[in-house]
């Protein structure tokens, strides 16, 4: 790696900073596991975050009563929304040469949001500060280290983004035990500059190592609409958006579940200890099935039992009244669903032979799986209000949405299988 370095505040140019111009991908090595390495960190921040609301869900419900839980996960939703939406420039600034611009400006915006939000006091204020501010920060620095880890790896290429976005599962062990243990102690202003004070570590790290592999492509295009007249891809973006629609519902919502809808409710802090299961164990679904799909089965062969799985747990959730039984789901489901989320990236990457169109072509999907993300969370807390705070209709919402992108993604591997000439076994 060269001696000359970036700080946040000064990026620059990323084509000297390449360290490797190579057409093929290392697969190993010092530059390609610490792109991992900074990656883990980066979903950390994005994910990590995202995967814990349902802390801050809690929270905000008694500090901003009578505001709805519905109002509420709009910040959380607005937050994943912006982490995808801006996937299409932040991808395809990447690939003209500006990753490092990109990489410190998304987490600036990420140190500002999460310190404006300890001062807030107000709905308006929460929205801005971590619906927007962060959620802008996290699409800047999200998708573009996606992209440019996977230039690095072929054969690891699964493996290597399942350890990266294991870093959802790491920050979702941190962040809602930062706020269980801080929030009665110092309240919720300190709570939150203790995880801002977290991410600015992190994220120099982060600015200070990570490199694009690939020079900058001056043909990049903001949208690649040829990509669209490849059915493989049009039908797994089709999936990836209905997966995502439904498959974050537990993670924002299985915490109240707990507290009003078992035979013996939860306590507050009885509730948190699901979120920390869901991403503690979500960690063996992020890392075991990437690994065997770089070994065994590939991508898109292991992505769809996971979305299945997803679905039919979803509908088994509505039989759920018992304290053991609802322990036993969490677990079942923190696994599956971490698969999903994991091996989406990878299935997408899979498809994507050119890895110059690497940022703009996983940016287009992103920005459209962003409707998902803002949709998903309120539509099933609108019908959980409907329903006089009986969660059976979301439930079968989540549940359907994740069995039909379950259906498109067996047509992709279809289509597929079929464009590499290969049988109905073959890895995908």
């Amino acid at each position: 790696m060269e001696a000359e370095h970036s700080n946040l505040q000064s990026p620059g140019p990323d084509s000297a900073d390449a360290p490797n111009t190579g057409n093929a991908p290392p697969d190993g090595g010092w530059d390609a596991w610490k792109t991992v390495f900074c990656s883990h960190l980066v979903i950390l921040n994005t994910w990590g975050v995202v995967n814990s609301f349902g802390a801050f869900q809690t929270t905000y419900a008694s500090m901003l009563a009578p505001v709805s839980p519905s109002a509420i996960s709009w910040i959380g939703s607005l937050q994943v929304f912006l982490l995808f939406f801006i996937g299409t420039i932040a991808g395809w600034l990447s690939d003209i040469g500006l990753f490092r611009f990109v990489l410190a400006t998304g987490s600036i915006l990420q140190i500002v949001g999460v310190f404006a939000a300890a001062s807030s006091t107000e709905y308006w204020q929460l929205l801005l500060a971590q619906g927007v501010c962060m959620g802008l920060g996290n699409g800047l620095i999200f998708c573009p280290s996606l992209a440019v880890l996977s230039t690095y790896f072929k054969k690891r290429k699964s493996l290597a983004i399942g350890i990266a976005m294991a870093g959802s599962s790491t920050g979702g062990l941190i962040i809602p035990s930062m706020v269980r243990q801080l929030l009665p102690q110092v309240g919720y202003p300190w709570t939150m500059r203790a995880i801002g004070f977290v991410q600015l570590g992190t994220l120099l790290i982060v600015n200070f190592l990570m490199r694009p592999r690939i020079p900058p492509s001056q043909k990049s295009k903001l949208i690649d609409p040829s990509a669209f007249r490849d059915l493989g891809y049009s039908l797994y973006a089709m999936s990836f958006f209905l997966n995502f629609l439904g498959v974050y519902f537990a993670f924002y919502y299985v915490a109240s579940f707990a507290r009003t809808q078992v035979n013996s409710p939860f306590s507050y802090d009885e509730s948190l200890n699901l979120l920390l299961i869901l991403n503690g164990v979500g960690l063996l679904g992020r890392v075991l099935p990437n690994y065997f799909a770089d070994e065994v089965t590939g991508s898109i062969n292991m992505l769809l039992p996971m979305s299945i799985i997803s679905s039919l747990l979803c509908f088994c959730w509505i039989a759920v009244r018992s304290t053991a039984g609802l322990y036993t789901w969490t677990i079942f489901y923190a696994i599956s669903a971490a698969g999903v989320q994991s091996m989406s990236p990878a299935g997408l990457s899979a498809l994507t032979e050119d890895l110059s169109k690497a940022g703009v072509r996983m940016g287009m999907v992103f920005t459209i799986v962003s409707f998902a993300v803002l949709c998903g969370p309120p539509i099933e807390g609108l019908i959980i209000s409907q329903q006089d705070g009986t969660y059976w209709g979301a439930q079968i919402f989540a549940g359907s949405s994740l069995m039909l992108g379950s259906i498109l993604l067996a047509a992709t591997r279809t289509v597929k299988l079929r464009a590499m000439g290969k049988t109905l076994w073959s890895r995908v």
